[in-house]
């Protein structure tokens, strides 16, 4: 019989570079430098997705959108979040809680981490009270604390639904 309770980690990190958009959870943030991906590198979207697929035992962002397919150029990450959310639904699983962490020296986040989890909660059909975004600085250390980075880390709590999405 399948748990009716799962839990996933995810993380994520990318180099910060000019000539890039700063996007974390669907938010466009003003900055002089971005973040470097095949998509558009949001690290705190990655963390939740990898955390939901860990949780589901299906991989890892990686595996299921490779950044050799051309189909994921420069995509907003939160359609690949909404393509993780219908996995979980079409496996019966319901995300109950994701509880998520941004390190980023510059620029200073708290007055855009309520966006970013209401975009969140949205993508996945959640309660805003049930996606809780933080931010930290790394206090000036290694790659991240000199401005060359950012990461993210995620962690999921999904359940059981009752109701199953057919498989297409």
């Amino acid at each position: 019989m399948a748990a009716s309770m799962k839990t996933g980690f995810g993380f994520d990190s990318h180099r910060l570079v000019a000539g890039r958009r700063l996007v974390l959870g669907g938010v466009d943030i003003p900055h002089e430098k971005g973040l470097l991906g095949h998509s558009d590198a949001d690290v705190l979207v990655h963390a939740v997705c990898d955390a939901m697929i860990g949780a589901l035992g299906a991989g890892d962002i990686g595996r299921l959108f490779p950044d050799s397919d051309p189909a994921y150029k420069d995509i907003s990450s939160m359609v690949l979040l909404k393509s993780v959310g219908l996995l979980a639904a079409r496996g019966g699983y319901r995300i109950s809680n994701i509880d998520a962490t941004i390190v980023l020296e510059k620029p200073r986040l708290a007055a855009y981490l309520p966006a970013m989890g209401k975009n969140i909660a949205d993508v996945l059909a959640m309660g805003a009270d049930e996606v809780n975004i933080k931010a930290k600085t790394n206090e000036g250390m290694g790659m991240i604390g000199s401005g060359e980075g950012a990461a993210a880390f995620a962690v999921v709590l999904m359940e059981k639904s009752a109701i199953q999405i057919e498989k297409r």
